[in-house]
């Protein structure tokens, strides 16, 4: 770990170089050997004690209707680009899910991005950064960014996923795609194709 200084102003850090691809939402989207590599992945994170700790109140992990707001700015700028009143009824009926168990520990942001891929299997993971205690179904958006139906099935019953769990899976993936689309038509294309396709997988499960 490196110090703030003149020539660079935050804190930095020299990482070991991990060979592999960045992960797409269609690579491996359809492999049920790479679903179950995101199971061992959900596990292992989540066996980590919290020692005591809870959801920092900062971001996704903590109440779905705490993101109301932001939510509707982002139906009303996707109106264009969306079928915005049927996520606007989706995000309605998800928003008020009860708890799905206590916080566990959680990568917080498992997208294709942040996932390397090598031979068709899970090679390595990024930016963990915001590793910490959050809502248990937060890392589930990982199944709708990356993976289609059949190994989506997979992941959910490998890890024992009650219908809650998995719902509020689904919301946390349904916030954040929303933002993804509008937010990145512009400046990074690939982000908001992300939206795109995680939200047609919600919509079309």
């Amino acid at each position: 770990m490196g110090a703030p200084g003149a020539g660079y102003p935050l804190a930095w850090a020299v990482q070991s170089w991990l060979p592999g691809n960045v992960a797409t939402p269609k690579s491996p989207g359809n492999d049920s050997a790479f679903a179950g590599d995101l199971v061992a992945l959900i596990k292992g994170l989540r066996s980590a004690d919290t020692k005591g700790g809870g959801f920092s109140g900062s971001g996704r992990g903590g109440r779905l209707s705490s993101h109301d707001a932001w939510m509707e700015k982002c139906f009303r700028e996707s109106e264009s680009l969306l079928d915005a009143p049927r996520l606007r009824a989706m995000w309605s009926r998800l928003r008020e899910l009860p708890s799905a168990g206590p916080d566990v520990m959680s990568h917080k942001d498992l997208t294709p991005a942040n996932l390397l891929v090598r031979g068709g299997r899970l090679a390595g993971v990024l930016d963990g950064g915001g590793y910490g205690p959050a809502d248990p179904a937060l890392d589930l958006v990982a199944a709708w960014h990356l993976l289609d139906e059949k190994p989506r099935h997979i992941l959910r019953h490998s890890l024992g996923c009650t219908d809650i769990e998995w719902a509020r899976g689904t919301a946390w993936a349904l916030e954040q795609s929303m933002r993804l689309v509008w937010y990145y038509r512009e400046t990074n294309p690939k982000m908001s194709e992300l939206g795109r396709s995680t939200l047609q997988r919600i919509l079309d499960s």
